[in-house]
């Protein structure tokens, strides 16, 4: 639209749209940047296990970025990204990455017998559905990019994808020293069929492979052959996001077999500030038994820091997880949610895990099935096309099996603006 010189504008949308053809429109290049900054303060850090204490820390991130149109259906992307975490005691290359390349890539679109292809080529974005497994992790600081090749067809309901990565691993030691190797691969094919207008059905195959990785049961290089089946919609004030993921393959010379299920649903009232009424159902398999030839701990492969809440406090590894929840919009842009949790070890043989899947010292093996009850509050505003505020909120409440190993009750706050151009 910045291409009709008739149209008001607004300051800045002189860099939306540079124009590279007089004659044709459609070739352009357009700039833009996102700043996030959030204070944390967590008391203790990992439930004051190993040494954990009180943190009060911000973190900042800007992207900014150039968004090429050189033809009518081909663009090249790039992003630059600067990460800091002002506070942070012991930052980790999740938290801090003072200057790197984030995006580049190039990508077309294809007319193919009635539907279209997509190809994309480059440092770029995977994100499956609500993130459990395959995200962009926008809960720490550093977002997760892969070195990828992308292709997608779409034709009437369906959607087929499928993609071969690298996926990146960050560093902090010197600018733009972010890399990807064979070390570290995520490949797969994915097919979509929306089954009514509300509805959808997916399933996807994929493989993992990272070396020299160590769990409590296995070390050496493993390999995740993962099926991964969901199903969503909404109809009549319902809605529904249920998905199941089995994995095989191996870890050194033993076998790998793991699962893991996620389940929301809710109703939403049609009334004074639109309630929502939701029920949050997940599992992840632990390993029943450290010492024999098999794994049973799931690897959540790439998680959402959201899904869960935003503490990090949850790993989705060996835990059973129950959290009923109420959501109010009392204004134009704003939701308020208050949630309480409750959270389960599938096997005490295993331990129980913190974000992503990192276990506590001297849980495993250890009884007692409940690891923790939490509250959360979230208050979540879009107060402009441009600007977001959010706040969260969560207060864990260990049980005996974490209290044995030096872990204490737990405070999440979390207080973040968002502005993007």
């Amino acid at each position: 639209m910045l291409a009709d010189p008739r149209l008001p504008r607004e300051p800045g949308d002189a860099l939306k749209y540079i124009s590279l053809s007089s004659n044709d429109p459609k070739r352009y290049v357009s700039l833009g940047l996102t700043v996030r900054e959030r204070f944390v303060s967590i008391d203790p850090a990992d439930f004051a296990v190993a040494g954990g204490h009180r943190q009060d820390y911000l973190l900042h991130r800007l992207e900014l970025h150039a968004d090429a149109h050189i033809t009518d259906n081909t663009r090249i992307f790039v992003q630059f990204e600067n990460a800091l975490a002002p506070g942070l005691a012991k930052p980790t290359p999740v938290n801090v990455n003072r200057l790197d390349l984030r995006l580049f890539f190039i990508d077309t679109n294809i007319p193919v017998d009635g539907g279209l292809l997509k190809l994309r080529l480059g440092r770029q974005e995977i994100a499956f559905d609500l993130q459990r497994f395959v995200s962009v992790r926008d809960g720490p600081n550093v977002r997760q990019a892969y070195d990828a090749l992308w292709a997608d067809y779409e034709h009437g309901n369906w959607r087929i994808t499928g993609f071969a990565s690298q996926p990146v691993q960050y560093r902090n030691q010197s600018d733009f020293d972010d890399f990807s190797d064979r070390h570290l691969t995520f490949s797969g094919i994915r097919a979509q069929n929306k089954l009514t207008q509300t509805s959808e059905l997916s399933v996807s195959f994929s493989d993992f492979t990272q070396d020299n990785v160590h769990f409590l049961a296995a070390s050496g290089n493993e390999e995740r052959k993962n099926i991964d089946l969901r199903y969503t919609g909404r109809r009549e004030g319902f809605d529904w996001d249920s998905e199941a993921m089995k994995q095989g393959g191996q870890i050194g010379l033993k076998k790998v077999s793991a699962w893991a299920i996620g389940n929301l649903v809710g109703y939403t009232f049609d009334t004074l500030w639109s309630p929502r009424v939701g029920l949050q159902l997940d599992a992840a398999s632990g390993d029943r038994n450290l010492a024999d030839g098999h794994v049973g701990t799931f690897n959540p492969l790439f998680p959402n820091g959201y899904y869960v809440t935003l503490s990090g406090f949850t790993g989705y590894t060996n835990f059973i997880h129950v959290k009923p929840s109420m959501t109010l919009a009392p204004f134009e842009g704003i939701k308020v949610v208050g949630a309480i949790g409750a959270l389960w070890r599938q096997t005490t043989q295993d331990a129980i895990y913190v974000q992503p899947d990192v276990p506590v010292p001297g849980t495993a093996g250890e009884p007692g099935r409940r690891s923790s009850t939490y509250g959360q509050f979230q208050v979540n505003w879009n107060a402009t096309r441009s600007l977001a505020l959010d706040l969260e909120f969560d207060r864990y409440i260990v049980a005996e099996a974490l209290r044995r190993a030096g872990g204490h009750d737990s405070d999440y706050l979390g207080a973040e603006v968002k502005w993007g151009w």
